[in-house]
């Protein structure tokens, strides 16, 4: 059997890091099974999904390194999903229900109230013609509920295990809403049927909706597919993490934070399993490391600092061709292969090449401990040309004449030439600067 999965998100917003995660994790799945993967946009929300949000759907996966084999639309399929629920009335599965929103709240907090599971009673189920006729003068319109059958729903989940509900012990899901929409439910059941979806991959935040879920597929003469539920992703705290939070959407991350793209996708492959979080150089390799026995039923906690942590790692070992063109692009056309090489180790982001730009480049404020000491300094500046060697020799030379060694030696002349406390090797450093930069600053110093 082929594998196929599906990614389904909604344009009504940019994609949160916790679907995202959902997203590789699904496609991680279809590659690693040779299998294909259909990316599917739930926009039936015709007031709420906007062509930009499609948009940037499909930059910000191919962003965090994702492809897909099909892409589907479930705007212009209404004619399909009237068609299922026309079978579904037929069968007696589904039944018009004429409660206001207020009524509905009213019963489930007197459920709450009383201690029981707010399960809608089905009281519609007893309506008369009469009855509806009259809710229906009085201008109410019906939202359409899908019937559970009272029997027990079972199927092997591959994080969760067996997972076993009670017919009896679910409402009966809304399907169809007061203006005739078919909802996410029907619509996600017949979607899956059509594409042959045979994996399904969420959060468990939709483990009941499965069982709901698997019942449409059965009514629809359909077998239903697989399903894994991942535990949801929490905050550093172990709060909740909010779908509205701007910082937390690949698009803010992407644009704003200078973030690597593998970075965030070495987390989110990891965060949740029994691996250690690791920076991870290419997808090849997190693809032939994906199983889903490694996922754990314990809440994954996200911490946006160790996405910088990983950054700084794949940085470091990320090569001068890889980074030519972006250097370009941001307008560092001059810097050569030497120059990345130099400071690469001392980057978070990529964007914090600029500041060792300028420090090579200058102008840079030195910072004074010590005038006499920035005098001798100068005064034993080697000659050009400079070499590998210059560094050690005007160094040695400086200990001679002052004595100085250790910190006392070194701090003084980065701060001097730098302006910084930290920063990469100075031997190395130095070479960047050139002779005639670093005397201007050692004679500005003093």
């Amino acid at each position: 059997m082929t594998v196929l999965t599906r990614f389904a998100p909604s344009p009504t917003g940019y994609i949160h890091i916790g679907n995202a995660r959902t997203a590789l994790i699904t496609w991680l799945y279809a590659r690693k099974n040779g299998g294909k993967f259909l990316l599917r946009i739930d926009d039936t929300d015709k007031e709420r999904s906007k062509q930009e949000y499609t948009d940037a759907i499909f930059e910000d996966l191919k962003w965090l390194g994702l492809d897909w084999d099909d892409t589907a639309h479930q705007q212009g399929r209404t004619a399909r999903y009237q068609e299922a629920i026309e079978q579904l009335k037929a069968q007696g599965r589904i039944y018009p229900c004429y409660e206001k929103p207020e009524e509905l709240a009213l019963k489930r907090k007197t459920l709450l109230g009383r201690g029981l599971p707010p399960i809608y009673d089905r009281a519609s189920l007893s309506l008369t013609d009469e009855q509806k006729a009259a809710f229906e003068a009085e201008g109410r319109k019906p939202h359409w509920r899908f019937k559970m059958e009272h029997k027990t729903i079972e199927w092997q989940d591959d994080v969760r295990g067996q997972v076993r509900f009670e017919g009896k012990d679910l409402s009966d899901p809304v399907i169809i809403r007061e203006d005739g929409s078919p909802l996410y439910h029907i619509c996600s059941v017949v979607d899956d049927i059509d594409y042959k979806i045979t994996h399904i991959t969420r959060g468990e935040d939709h483990v009941a909706n499965t069982a709901c879920h698997i019942q449409m597929f059965e009514a629809l003469g359909a077998t239903a597919p697989s399903f894994v539920h991942i535990t949801l992703l929490s905050g550093k705290e172990g709060e909740k993490l909010s779908k509205r939070l701007g910082s937390l959407n690949l698009r803010d991350l992407r644009e704003n934070t200078g973030l690597e793209a593998m970075a965030l996708t070495s987390l989110l492959s990891r965060i949740g399993t029994s691996d250690s979080i690791e920076a991870q150089y290419n997808i090849e390799d997190i693809i032939d490391n994906f199983d889903f026995n490694k996922f754990s039923r314990n809440l994954p906690k996200f911490n946006i600092d160790d996405v910088y942590r990983l950054n700084s790692k794949i940085l470091h070992e990320t090569s001068f061709v890889d980074v030519k063109e972006r250097l370009i692009a941001m307008g560092l056309n001059d810097i050569d292969e030497e120059f990345w090489l130099i400071v690469r180790s001392n980057i978070s982001v990529l964007t914090d090449v600029k500041e060792w730009w300028h420090v090579a480049n200058g102008p840079v404020t030195p910072v004074i401990q010590d005038v006499n000491f920035s005098k001798t300094a100068a005064e034993l500046l080697p000659a050009t040309p400079w070499s590998e060697t210059t560094w050690s020799e005007w160094t040695n030379a400086i200990k001679e004449k002052t004595g100085l060694k250790g910190k006392e030696l070194f701090m003084p002349i980065r701060l001097s030439l730098t302006g910084q406390e930290h920063g990469p090797e100075l031997k190395n450093l130095l070479l960047l600067i050139g002779r005639d930069r670093t005397l201007e600053r050692l004679q500005q110093a003093s």
